[in-house]
């Protein structure tokens, strides 16, 4: 846990969008985990088993539309020394995948973050394969929509060819 608790944490905060609201869940994901550690098996699907955790878990306090703790106001930003761009960039990436609802923020998380093939996401999330390439067309399209992604105009034949030439 301690090795891989960060990581999780990440994870839970591009899932939750918030930091209070990512340490829980990331804690809740791991105690279960631990409960379940005799049906696991093995330490190296236990990271695997927490991630599906954290992701049923929000799906499931999405349905129920819990509302967790508010806090009461916003501190001002206020720039750091040797504040650079990656900063800005995980920022930013915060952001936009706040405006997308749980199932496609999920979906994206898992693919683009975690690297995840469609059928692995599929069963993460207790749906199928196909739901998972409609949400994530859809929350590509969604960002494209925003402004957050530029399309890429289709190739032709001609150009494709040329590409596989080079």
């Amino acid at each position: 846990m301690a090795a891989r608790y960060s990581s999780l944490v990440r994870t839970a905060r591009l899932l939750t969008g918030s930091p209070a609201r990512a340490e829980d869940l990331a804690q809740e994901a791991l105690l279960r985990t631990y409960r379940a550690w005799r049906r696991i098996g093995r330490e190296e699907a236990a990271e695997a088993y927490t991630r599906t955790t954290m992701v049923r878990l929000l799906m499931r306090d999405r349905r129920r539309r819990w509302s967790l703790e508010v806090p009461a106001g916003r501190l001002p930003d206020v720039p750091e020394p040797g504040h650079d761009d990656q900063v800005a960039t995980r920022v930013a990436v915060r952001e936009v995948l706040r405006t997308l609802p749980a199932g496609q923020r999920a979906v994206l998380v898992l693919r683009y973050y975690h690297q995840l093939s469609e059928r692995e996401i599929a069963k993460a999330l207790g749906c199928s394969p196909g739901t998972v390439k409609s949400r994530t067309a859809r929350a590509l399209a969604a960002l494209r929509t925003r402004g957050f992604l530029v399309a890429v105009p289709e190739l032709d034949a001609d150009q494709e060819r040329g590409r596989a030439d080079d």
